[in-house]
């Protein structure tokens, strides 16, 4: 049995249905994304985790313990939100105590627990400091603290990197995993940042319009997205309508031009449509050329974006890009060349309408 079930849950308000039939089981110590765009129903579920809102339908087990009906506040869970919502008038020891003193702890284990809160943040002599004093990555590591000062079952961080600017996001989601893992404390996070959920997670669930999509390890999420949103959502991906031409050798045709992909077309049949996807990574030029598809191409056109250069790159009558590592000895094609590119079979996945 899992640590926290999410059986079968749904939640409407009124004729909206923000959340269909959500499935999910989660480990013990195990950090899970819940990644979308805006209005997705992520959010709402963590919200029925936590006990904001409730379910319309559907369980949700803890610990063994059916949690689905249960006050918020008799559930042992830590919120930390987007906006910080620290207390202006309390210290940051203040802030991080409060939870602490509502739930009548002695003034000894306050003192002490808060303590080792601002050692695990590494903001001890941040204590008597208020968050008007405080940078916004600061106050928002004195909300993480304030949440694990209560030793909470899970952990639920809702945005919590959204209002900060990108590089505080990468060190201070460092920063989380690294107190999550050392904690071994069960999470569950929000975001809509791709990058943040593939960096932080052990699995990621990808959500649209309130259903889940997908659910897998980054690594399974971006190299194997198994609908046409995740393909799309996750990562930059180059797709194209074709048709398959001959399923049990993995042949589809676009535009005329004809890819071998390694995915397994023996439930479909000639001339069936479908959509091919490739990762722009995963081109090279034609300095291989033993990998399975080797196509003609004619530059369109180079962007720099600092540590890659993306080209693209004209296939039949459909334009990909290709990204390749910056460096200073690469050479780099001129715009309306024509050549050749290559890529494995494995790079060229098949989803179906």
């Amino acid at each position: 049995m899992a640590f926290l079930e999410i059986n079968n849950v749904s939640k409407k308000f009124g004729a909206t249905e923000a959340v269909s039939d959500f499935n999910l089981q989660i480990e013990k110590g195990e950090l899970v994304s819940f990644l979308g765009p805006s209005g997705c129903g992520k959010t709402t579920t963590l919200r029925m985790v936590a006990g904001f809102e409730m379910p319309t339908d559907g369980r949700i087990v803890m610990d063994g313990k059916d949690i689905t009906d249960m006050p918020a506040n008799q559930r042992d869970v830590g919120m930390v939100f987007q906006s910080y919502a620290l207390f202006p008038n309390m210290t940051v020891a203040g802030n991080i105590g409060f939870g602490l003193k509502i739930m009548k702890k002695s003034a000894e284990e306050t003192n002490q627990r808060t303590k080792e809160m601002l050692d695990l943040i590494n903001m001890p002599e941040y204590a008597h400091r208020y968050p008007y004093q405080l940078s916004g990555g600061q106050q928002q590591r004195v909300a993480l603290a304030r949440a694990l000062a209560l030793r909470p079952d899970v952990l639920l961080l809702d945005e919590p990197l959204s209002a900060l600017d990108a590089k505080i996001r990468v060190s201070l989601r460092a920063e989380i995993r690294d107190i999550q893992r050392k904690l071994g404390i069960t999470a569950i996070y929000v975001t809509h940042d791709q990058e943040e959920a593939l960096s932080l997670s052990d699995r990621v669930v990808v959500m649209n319009a309130g259903k889940m999509e997908q659910v897998g390890t980054p690594f399974q999420i971006y190299n194997f997205p198994e609908t046409n949103f995740v393909a799309s959502f996750v990562g930059t991906l180059n797709t194209a309508e074709a048709e398959v031409v001959d399923p049990a050798r993995g042949l589809i045709s676009m535009d005329g031009v004809q890819f071998v992909s390694a995915d397994d077309l023996n439930g479909r049949k000639k001339g069936d449509k479908v959509r091919m996807s490739v990762r722009p990574e995963r081109f090279n030029f034609a300095d291989d050329q033993k990998k399975d598809n080797l196509l003609d191409c004619t530059i369109e056109n180079i962007t720099f974006l600092g540590s890659v250069v993306r080209i693209q790159v004209k296939i039949g009558k459909t334009v990909f890009n290709m990204d390749t590592f910056n460096n200073p000895f690469l050479e780099l094609p001129k715009i309306g060349d024509n050549g050749q590119v290559t890529c494995s079979k494995e790079a060229v996945l098949v989803i179906s309408h």
